[in-house]
């Protein structure tokens, strides 16, 4: 020990004699490492790899950076938090984190981590989004053109998410889409149930109807010992059927009579127009709604004004 004083008291001595008589220049060369050696001491001790450098991309690291903090919650702009990320711009974000991760998540096996992860540890939120002003707070968006294929998140929670508007679809509820779907199969069980129906009308001497089950209409009459009726829906796999109506009341009634003279008998021909072997003259009639009736005596002879034949006509299924 007493060595090492002496060589202590030596160098103490020497560094007085050099502060003491060295110029200027020298004492000024000697503070400044001194100083340079204070301030790096903590940078150095401090340090376990590369320091972070503003403005470029710094080094990949090989093991997790950690940053832990026990903070309490406060009400005031600042606090509450471990770190805190904001940009002054107009423009610009926040923060941004990319992974490569593949498919199923922590869960998998073997874990596939997501790029953001928040887990709280007690009972309250993991995470909370607020948009301050915009009218829509957030998107997530798939790759591609996204799809009835691509999943927007997955949740274990069967829960009604409080103020999420998943009973609508398209502006309607779920008691509106009740009701439209029971409207719409009362309709079609209507419609299903009126096509399995036989229609009928009956034609008078005049080529008009004078009773029906419904939707037909007279569309030429006159122009020929014909009469077509158009029956307002397809004929297409239907059957049809004509009959003569009798008739003995009228021609009996002096000049203002409907019709001829008592009628009992005639023939009478249907058949449905625009059809492979049936093509309808008159305009408006070659078409699969559209029946021909060709009324005629008991002779088959063609009928005239004077002798026309009231008619039934029906539609089976």
């Amino acid at each position: 020990m007493g060595h090492a004083d002496s060589q202590d008291q030596k160098s103490a001595g020497r560094f007085k004699r050099m502060m003491g008589s060295g110029s200027p220049r020298l004492r000024s060369v000697v503070i400044a490492a001194g100083i340079i050696g204070v301030v790096a001491a903590p940078v150095g001790v401090a340090a376990t790899g590369d320091t972070l450098k503003e403005g470029v991309r710094n080094g990949t690291t090989q093991k997790e950076t950690e940053i832990v903090s026990n903070i309490g919650s406060t009400t005031g702009l600042k606090g509450g938090y471990s770190t805190r990320q904001s940009n002054l711009s107009s423009s610009g974000g926040g923060a941004i984190y990319g992974c490569r991760s593949g498919q199923g998540g922590s869960a998998a096996n073997p874990p596939q981590n997501p790029c953001v992860r928040a887990n709280n540890l007690e009972q309250g939120y993991a995470f909370e989004f607020n948009a301050t002003k915009g009218p829509v707070v957030g998107l997530i968006s798939a790759s591609g053109a996204g799809g009835d294929s691509v999943k927007p998140f997955i949740t274990n929670a069967t829960g009604v998410a409080t103020g999420l508007n998943a009973d609508r679809v398209d502006g309607a509820n779920a008691a509106d889409i009740v009701n439209a779907s029971t409207a719409a199969a009362a309709t079609d069980a209507t419609n299903k149930a009126d096509a399995a129906k036989t229609r009928f009308a009956l034609v008078n001497e005049a080529g008009v109807i004078e009773e029906q089950s419904g939707g037909f209409t007279v569309t030429s009459f006159g122009d020929n010992a014909n009469v077509y009726i158009n029956a307002g829906s397809s004929l297409v796999n239907k059957g049809l059927n004509g009959t003569i109506a009798i008739q003995n009341r009228l021609g009996n009634e002096g000049a203002n009579d409907l019709g001829p003279a008592n009628s009992f008998n005639g023939q009478i021909a249907v058949a449905r127009c625009n059809t492979a072997a049936v093509a309808c003259a008159p305009a408006g009639t070659n078409n699969d709604n559209t029946i021909v009736v060709r009324a005629t005596d008991a002779n088959g002879d063609p009928t005239t004004a004077a002798n026309r034949k009231r008619f039934y006509v029906t539609i089976t299924p």
